[in-house]
Parts: C-alpha cells; structure tokens; sequence
C-alpha cells in the first residue's frame, strides 16, 4: 500500500516539513511512502473559465496532473498544513482550485480510485485549536469532493519553528498509529 504525505506550505525546512519528515518517518514500515512539497510543482491559480464543467480538462497545462497522479496512485493521503491567516495557504488553495476536473458536484469529471483514506494535520502558532479545526475542514472539504473517506485529523496548537514540533512528535507518533 502506498502513502502519499504532502507538505502544504511553500517552507521546504521548517516546521510542517519537519511533522511531514516524522508522519513520513513512522508510516515507512506500513506502507511506501512518498513525500511532497507543494512547492515542488509549478501551477498556475484557476481563471474561473468553468470550461472543466463541460470537459473535465483543465485549459492549462502544468504540474496539477502530476500531483493528481500522485493522488490517484496513493491508498492513503496526508495533507500537513501551516495555518496562513486561519487557513491553509495560498500555494495549496490554488492546487485545490484547479482540482475541479476531478469534483464530484459536476458532469463529466475526472475520478481518483475509490476506496482512499485521507488525513489532515494543522498547525499554528497561536493556542487557538478552532484555527487548526478550521484548516482540517478545508482538506476534509476538498477529500470529500474527491471522494477520498476522510479518517482523521490533527491539530497542533503553539508551533511556530521547526524546534518546536519535539515537543509534540510523540502526538504526531501516536496519531500515525491510527493511518
């Protein structure tokens, strides 16, 4: 079974990379696990055209297929996100933007296999756990278009650096147990 763990912010060194490192890191004796970045791909945001609705094509040509086929080859997905300004950020709303070929609320659309599990991790700076709730809705919002069974999420609350994640990792272990 393969894993597919993605990195939402843009920072390849810092802390949601680091949570992504471990969920990576405790998921490898289970499953094949392949790592990403959002940044890694270059899209561009959506233009609104709504010419997916009729063709399930996108008009533009760039890296969105390739981290769909990334998708489509995972049986499990986790999505590691940053809060920016209480949500996930700008490089990851405009992946899920122009992933309308494949939702589900028109005809015809693209279509990922069935039968996917998906996860969410937030973080944030602040204490607020309703922020990390918030972003954990917008992945579950965007799996549930895609049709992936949304399993599970986790907020971690007080986390601004990369050294700040050691003091959660064996949450961010135990939540692993349950992928």
């Amino acid at each position: 079974m393969r894993a597919l763990v993605i990195n939402c912010s843009p920072v390849k060194t810092g802390a949601t990379a680091e949570i992504s490192r471990i969920v990576s890191e405790e998921l490898a004796d289970r499953y094949d696990v392949k790592s990403v970045c959002i940044d890694d791909y270059d899209f561009s945001f959506c233009r609104g055209c709504r010419s997916c609705h009729a063709t399930a094509e996108c008009v533009q040509q760039d890296d969105v297929d390739i981290l769909m086929s990334e998708f489509e080859q995972a049986d499990v997905i986790i999505s590691v996100s940053p809060s920016y300004w209480a949500d996930v950020p700008g490089q990851f709303k405009a992946f899920i933007d122009r992933c309308t070929p494949w939702c589900n609320t028109h005809e015809p659309h693209k279509s990922i296999p069935s039968g996917k599990k998906g996860y969410a991790i937030a973080l944030r700076t602040g204490p607020n756990v309703a922020e990390c709730n918030r972003i954990i809705g917008t992945i579950e919002h965007f799996y549930g278009h895609l049709e992936v069974d949304c399993c599970g999420g986790l907020g971690l609350t007080s986390i601004e650096y990369r050294e700040d994640v050691e003091t959660r990792k064996q949450e961010i272990i135990d939540f692993c147990k349950a992928i």
